[in-house]
């Protein structure tokens, strides 16, 4: 069986046990991860993600789109005004 098709086939139960291992840097008995057990679990929990969920639900994801009422796109602020030494505003 090759690589992509074992992820394919992955059930739910044993994704969430990795996700879980690579949170924690243990499984599930205890036993410390070791880096390259680390690695190959998140690289297979992020293939399980792409293939299975949503982007917003995948792993990592950051949303970056527009938020309401973001202070940063308000035009009605008023203009920065540099003050001379004893001038008062």
């Amino acid at each position: 069986m090759d690589y992509q098709q074992m992820i394919r086939d992955m059930s739910p139960d044993v994704y969430a046990r990795l996700k879980r291992a690579v949170e924690l840097g243990k499984w599930p008995d205890g036993s410390a991860l070791t880096a390259q057990q680390r690695e190959n679990a998140l690289q297979a929990v992020i293939a399980w993600d792409a293939l299975h969920l949503q982007e917003g639900e995948r792993v990592g994801f950051i949303d970056r789109g527009p938020k309401a009422g973001d202070s940063c796109d308000d035009t009605t602020l008023s203009t920065l005004k540099w003050l001379q030494e004893g001038e008062s505003p």
